[in-house]
C-alpha cells in the first residue's frame, strides 16, 4: 500500500501555500501588528543591541562579542564594499553592514525555534530595502556624473556601435531603474518563500504520517521525512545567509558602478 493510500484512508492532509505565509493580529481583531511585523522589531532590536553591547566596552585586546562585531564589520568591508566598490567603498561600510546585518537576522528567524518566519518571505520587506538600494546608488550617480552625464553613462555606454543604440538604450535604461530593484526584491523573496514552504511541508508532513496514518510504511515514510527537514533546516540557514550576502553584495556592485564614469 503506497504513503498516498495511506493518507487518504486517514484524515485530510492539508498541503501548506501562501495561506501559511497570513497570519492574524496577535492582539487581536481591530488591531494591526502581526508576526512578521514582531519579527521586523526582534531583528531590529537584536542587531542594534548585538553592535552597541559589541562596542560599549571597546578594548584594544577585543573580547568575544567585540571580536564578533568587528569580524562581522571586516567581512563586509574588505569582502564587499573594498572588493565592489574599491577604496570609496569604505563610506559606504556603514549603510553595507547594517543591511547585511539586517537581512541576516529578519531571514535566519524562519530556522528560529517560536519566530520559525522568514519576515523577508513577504514581499514588503525586500521591496523597501531595495528601493533604499536603488535611491543610494541612483543618488550617488547622478551626484558624482551629473544627472545628463549620468543617465548617458548609463543608456549610450562608450565603444558601443551607434546603431545598437535605439535598441540598447531603452534596455539599459529599464536595467538600472526598474530591473534591479525588482530582481532584487524577487531574489530575496522567492527564495525564503520557497525555503519556508519547503520546510513547512517535510515538518508538518512527516507529522501527519506518524500520527495519522497506519502501518510501517507510514511511520517509515513520516520518520524519513522529519529527518530530512532537520537537514533541510541547516540548509536553509546557509541559503538565509547566502541570500543577505547576495543582496548586499549587488547593493555594492551598483553603487560602485554609479560611481564610475563608463557604465
Amino acid at each position: 500500500m503506497s504513503t498516498r493510500m495511506l493518507v487518504a484512508e486517514s484524515s485530510e492532509f492539508h498541503s501548506p501555500g501562501p495561506a501559511d505565509f497570513e497570519f492574524p493580529a496577535l492582539f487581536g481583531e481591530g488591531t494591526f501588528f502581526t508576526k512578521p511585523m514582531l519579527v521586523i522589531v526582534l531583528g531590529t532590536i537584536a542587531v542594534g543591541a548585538f553592535f552597541y553591547f559589541a562596542a560599549r566596552r571597546a578594548t584594544l585586546v577585543p573580547g568575544k562579542l567585540q571580536f564578533a562585531a568587528e569580524s562581522f564589520y571586516g567581512f563586509v568591508r574588505n569582502q564587499v564594499a573594498m572588493d565592489a566598490i574599491g577604496r570609496e567603498g569604505i563610506k559606504y561600510v556603514p549603510y553595507l553592514v547594517t543591511l547585511f546585518a539586517f537581512l541576516v537576522a529578519l531571514n535566519i528567524s524562519g530556522i528560529i525555534p517560536i519566530l520559525q518566519f522568514p519576515a523577508t518571505s513577504k514581499i514588503a520587506i525586500p521591496l523597501f530595502l531595495a528601493v533604499i538600494s536603488w535611491i543610494i546608488f541612483n543618488y550617488v550617480g547622478i551626484r558624482r556624473q551629473g544627472f545628463g552625464g549620468y543617465f548617458k553613462n548609463m543608456m549610450f555606454p562608450p565603444g558601443i556601435p551607434k546603431a545598437l543604440y535605439p535598441l540598447l538604450a531603452p534596455l539599459e535604461f529599464l536595467s538600472t531603474v526598474v530591473f534591479r530593484p525588482a530582481t532584487l526584491t524577487l531574489r530575496l523573496t522567492f527564495n525564503m518563500f520557497a525555503g519556508h514552504l519547503v520546510l513547512l511541508l517535510t515538518i508538518l508532513g512527516g507529522e501527519h504520517l506518524l500520527t495519522e496514518t497506519q502501518g510501517l510504511v507510514g511511520y517509515a515514510a513520516g520518520s524519513v521525512s522529519l529527518l530530512f527537514s532537520i537537514v533541510l533546516t541547516f540548509f536553509e540557514g546557509f541559503i538565509q545567509l547566502l541570500q543577505a550576502y547576495v543582496f548586499t553584495l549587488l547593493s555594492a556592485i551598483y553603487i560602485g558602478g554609479a560611481l564610475t564614469h563608463e557604465h
